[in-house]
């Protein structure tokens, strides 16, 4: 289970450390793409093609479908990490996402999410004050 907040920075090489607490669950290797909210996500490689499996058999019929899932898949790539934990971002998803030197690494259950500091702290900020009302939403189609 991926879950947890956590600091890094991104070095001068594109190169981001995944937390310890991740590396034996995400394995030698993961897949990367564009996430929503202008994050990275970041899944482990079994999760990635059951991701990708249920995408790809999704409808071609609707423009926003095959947009999506176009946008997604082919946004993807495969990421090795290194001895010490890294992943390489290539530069258009760093460009994406507005990665900085400072970075957010988030466990979100089946993926981890890759955020420039800055942004994370004010999407965070914002999505505190309608707690409230996402977890009414969510009770109301019996999820919490």
């Amino acid at each position: 289970m991926l879950i947890g907040e956590y600091q890094h920075t991104l070095d001068s090489k594109k190169r981001v450390a995944l937390p310890v607490k991740f590396r034996k669950e995400l394995g030698k290797h993961a897949v990367i793409t564009r996430g929503l909210d202008k994050c990275l996500f970041v899944y482990p490689l079994k999760e990635w093609e059951k991701v990708a499996e249920a995408l790809s058999n999704l409808p071609t019929g609707q423009a926003s479908t095959r947009s999506f899932v176009r946008l997604f898949l082919a946004g993807a790539v495969h990421a090795e990490t290194d001895q010490l934990g890294r992943v390489l971002i290539p530069d258009y998803l760093k460009d994406y996402a507005g990665l900085k030197d400072k970075v957010v690494i988030t466990g979100i259950y089946k993926r981890l999410e890759i955020w420039d500091a800055e942004r994370w702290e004010t999407y965070k900020s914002e999505i505190e004050k309608e707690t409230d009302m996402l977890a009414e939403k969510l009770g109301e189609i019996g999820a919490y």
